[in-house]
């Protein structure tokens, strides 16, 4: 009677060592990548508002352009994790490869796209007169850089799906250093300007993509794997991607509703609005953290045929998500007052904030379960489903989103229809793993 309850603490165990050793280097690279837009954002704003300004529009563009493209990490980590768990590390670095290269081709395109257009997308963000050049210029610099920065996203993926966390926190954080003395060197010592944070940040993005080669390069080299481009191989890549593409561009267009919903409610509440969607993704890399831990586990075990370990790990994360979720509400709501004060001073913002914040603190422990088991599915290949729900989610949340102001309703209402929208994703990604069709083994699903 008592050996089966030892066995399971034995197995939670181990699980919670697998669940650490990769969350918590995961959540360190999380955090240091938007540190690149904060350190280009302290330089250059001391070269003037105008220049400040132009780099806010081209960074929002680039950064929505790299986001789409996440797929490259997710897909590529599903793919090469199922192949360590089937014990073939060759097809496992040969599918890697395959990301890689399609990263290279679609960084290619997305620089054949924004160089004649830059100026067109900066005019459609509505930059002023006085920003515009400067966000054309830092778009068009930077744009040059995406290439390494979708070579990074694949390479990421490579490396969680060969259970390795810590290389991508490594690299993270020296990419991070040299971007910021980069950006000193290049905008005040060679006097380049807006110019010269632009090529920083393409210097330290290649020179971050050039570490990840090395490293999947030899990684080939070692177990034998072709570098050749394969085009079966990156047509596999991309098809695999594309629900993914999906599940990001609805989960977007729900960001961008709610932030154009909270600018029909006035002045305050975008103001209260933008403050809360801060602390959201902050709270988000947490989370995320345990769902990438979830994709490189998950696909582990479905490529070594192991369903009951996958179950077991699926259910133990559940666990985890619930916990954070809980601990990070709690931080929420006691730090409130701290806080606030950090991003404004206007009592009105203020008090506008305070019960939406409170919405977004219970929601946590929600939140915690969705990213957890939208991990698991990405991590078991379960890409179509994510992408149907999310298209689902999308449709029930609009109209609760666009009927707040015509209700009356303010930034409160906002919140607790993005938590309805949460709800939502928890009830179809639910639905999913307890229905068990996830469960595909194999080294391909």
């Amino acid at each position: 009677m008592t050996q089966a309850p030892a066995r399971t603490r034995t197995a939670r165990r181990r699980h919670d060592r697998e669940i650490v050793a990769l969350a918590v280097p995961a959540f360190g690279a999380l955090v240091a990548e938007p540190l690149f837009v904060m350190a280009d954002s302290a330089i250059v704003g001391h070269l003037g508002t105008a220049q400040l300004a132009g780099l806010g529009i081209a960074s929002a563009l680039l950064t929505t352009a790299v986001s789409i493209f996440v797929f490259l990490a997710y897909a590529t980590t599903a793919a090469v994790s199922r192949h360590v768990g089937a014990g073939d590390p060759q097809a496992a670095i040969r599918q890697g490869m395959d990301g890689i290269w399609l990263a290279l081709l679609l960084g290619a395109a997305v620089i054949a796209a924004v160089l004649p257009t830059a100026p067109s997308l900066v005019e459609l963000f509505g930059a002023s007169d006085t920003a515009a050049p400067f966000a054309t210029t830092y778009l068009r610099i930077s744009s040059l850089g995406i290439p390494a920065m979708l070579v990074v996203l694949a390479s990421t993926g490579v490396l969680r799906g060969l259970q390795n966390t810590r290389t991508p926190l490594y690299v993270a954080v020296a990419g991070f250093v040299a971007n910021a003395v980069l950006n000193v060197v290049l905008v005040y010592g060679a006097g380049l300007g807006i110019a010269g944070s632009a090529w920083g940040t393409v210097v330290a993005q290649c020179g971050m993509a050039a570490v990840y080669l090395w490293v999947v390069i030899r990684g080939a080299r070692r177990h034998g794997a072709s570098l050749r481009p394969d085009l079966a191989g990156i047509r596999a890549s991309a098809q695999a991607g594309m629900p993914l593409l999906v599940r990001t561009l609805s989960l977007r267009a729900i960001l961008m509703i709610a932030t154009a919903v909270a600018a029909r409610l006035g002045d305050a509440d975008i103001a209260a609005h933008q403050i809360i969607l801060s602390l959201w993704s902050l709270l988000a890399f947490a989370l995320d953290a345990i769902a990438i831990a979830g994709q490189a586990i998950i696909g582990r075990y479905l490529g070594a045929n192991d369903t009951q370990g996958a179950r077991d790990a699926c259910r133990r994360m559940v666990e985890w998500g619930v916990a954070v979720g809980v601990v990070l509400g709690l931080l929420v709501v006691l730090s409130r007052p701290v806080f606030l004060p950090l991003f404004t001073g206007d009592a009105v913002v203020k008090d506008t904030a305070l019960p939406a914040l409170v919405i977004v603190a219970v929601a946590q422990p929600i939140c915690g379960v969705v990213y957890v088991l939208d991990g698991v599915l990405m991590g078991a290949g379960d890409g179509p489903y994510l992408a149907w729900a999310m298209l689902l989610t999308l449709a029930i949340y609009t109209p609760a989103a666009l009927l707040v102001p015509a209700l009356g309703g303010g930034l409160t209402a906002l919140w607790a229809a993005m938590t309805l929208m949460m709800m939502m994703r928890l009830a179809t990604l639910w639905l999913r793993t307890r229905s068990g069709r996830w469960i595909v083994t194999g080294a391909t699903r």
